[in-house]
């Protein structure tokens, strides 16, 4: 039988090299730079894990070898098969004696942005050349980052038997109301794409599914131009089933995030320390603040808030520095908004119906999930309907299900790209997303 090992563009990543010390292994990936020294070259070969030196003798070396590495180009794509030597010298990473280099594709020069860190490039530029922007080491961390932050949350949900379901993300009526949608053709009939899945997560739960999730994208049309805001964003949606109140959803987000951070600070090790982050498991239960004692802490910071209105981000912020003097804790969650301000399926508080069971998550002073508990009663949720003067004929392909029994439930959708900003200190969130789409950007 053939070793097909052999026939492998690759058969290591470079972070594996050093446990095959003294074995033959192929590694591929972009030419991140060439070095020359009077009787050595180095070619410094990148790949997703980091760094390898790729070392030549030039009184040694084959000529055809030294034939081809010296007229390699920056971001070259190469893959080399050689030894990997017991006395490492290389500074960068680890070091290959190469028995062969092929190329594999060649990248045209000058580069159209600066991908080695020496020079800085303006945003939207390099959003331009995405592509090559992502190969900076930097930028690679921050989407593994995301990744890994992924993987642990996933990780805890699937522990705690909630069952991922993929809803539409075509809808045939705006899923909040309100301006902010994007509208669509289908087939010659009007439609939507959702702002959130929160409808069909809630239709999921009245079909019996219980406890799930979504992990997927949303959409909003909004004409934001700030550090934080996306016309696509992606989110954790998670909706659970006969729940008592709220605060079983805030119980269950808290511990989530606690355990997605604190798999963090492990899993993603190295690149949390390129990019000079520390990450601590936070402590839980996190910190509550409701309505309407909010108001009266806004007021004691000078930030006057109207009776019956939110918070905006300025407030958010003050809202979060008054939580950090007074708890250290980075996270807090806000409930009881005035149910004024929020959609027709939250719950109102029957004793004092002014006030919904509406959470928001906040972490460092920026909004990561909106959630709570969702009116299950159908008279109820009808008359909220009356209230925001909706259509009812319009919403019943939603309110009809609650007239067949629907157990107590809740939820949340956590932005996953906000949290990663605001965990990694990043000042524009355009940063943490792999293609950022803004009302600007459309490609690539």
């Amino acid at each position: 039988m053939k070793n097909v090992i052999l026939r492998l563009i690759r058969t290591h990543y470079v972070n594996e090299l050093l446990s095959h010390i003294g074995k033959n292994v192929v590694i591929a990936g972009w030419v991140e730079n060439v070095k020359e020294l009077p009787n050595l070259r180095f070619v410094i070969l990148r790949d997703r894990t980091g760094l390898a030196q790729i070392t030549l003798n030039k009184k040694e070396a084959p000529q055809e070898l030294l034939a081809l590495s010296e007229k390699l180009n920056l971001q070259d794509v190469i893959s080399v098969e050689g030894i990997v030597p017991e006395k490492q010298i290389a500074k960068i990473g680890p070091e290959l004696k190469p028995g062969s280099i092929r190329l594999l594709n060649r990248s045209e020069t000058p580069l159209p942005i600066d991908v080695t860190g020496a020079s800085e490039t303006q945003l939207d530029v390099r959003l331009d050349w995405r592509v090559l922007d992502l190969r900076k080491p930097r930028n690679l961390a921050i989407m593994k980052v995301e990744s890994k932050f992924m993987e642990a949350a996933e990780e805890y949900l699937r522990n705690h038997g909630v069952i991922q379901v993929a809803t539409p993300a075509i809808l045939g009526g705006a899923s909040e109301g309100g301006s902010e949608v994007f509208k669509i053709d289908y087939f010659g009939n009007p439609a939507f794409l959702r702002q959130d899945p929160q409808l069909h997560r809630q239709l999921a739960i009245a079909g019996g599914l219980d406890k799930i999730y979504d992990l997927g994208p949303s959409w909003r049309a909004e004409m934001s131009h700030t550090p934080q805001h996306l016309c696509e964003h992606h989110t954790f949606a998670v909706e659970l089933g006969f729940i008592s109140d709220e605060l079983d959803t805030q119980r269950f987000e808290e511990e989530l995030v606690a355990h997605a951070l604190g798999r963090l600070k492990d899993a993603a090790k190295e690149e949390l320390e390129l990019l000079e982050v520390v990450v601590e498991k936070p402590t839980v239960p996190f910190p509550e603040l409701r309505f309407p004692e909010v108001y009266d802490i806004l007021k004691e910071y000078g930030k006057i808030v109207p009776f019956g209105e939110e918070p905006n981000r300025e407030g958010e912020a003050l809202l979060a520095k008054h939580v950090k003097e007074k708890t250290k804790a980075d996270f807090f969650f806000m409930n009881r908004f005035p149910f004024s301000v929020k959609p027709f399926y939250v719950m109102r508080v029957d004793e004092d119906p002014m006030w919904a069971r509406s959470v928001d998550l906040v972490y460092r002073g920026m909004e990561l999930s909106s959630g709570g508990q969702r009116e299950h009663r159908y008279s109820k949720l009808m008359e909220q309907v009356k209230l925001k003067e909706m259509e009812a004929n319009q919403i019943s392909w939603f309110t009809d299900n609650f007239r067949y029994g629907v157990p107590p439930h809740g939820g949340f959708a956590l932005g996953v790209e906000r949290l990663v900003m605001q965990l990694l200190g990043i000042e524009n969130i355009r940063e943490v997303c792999l293609f950022p789409r803004t009302p600007e950007r459309l490609r690539p």
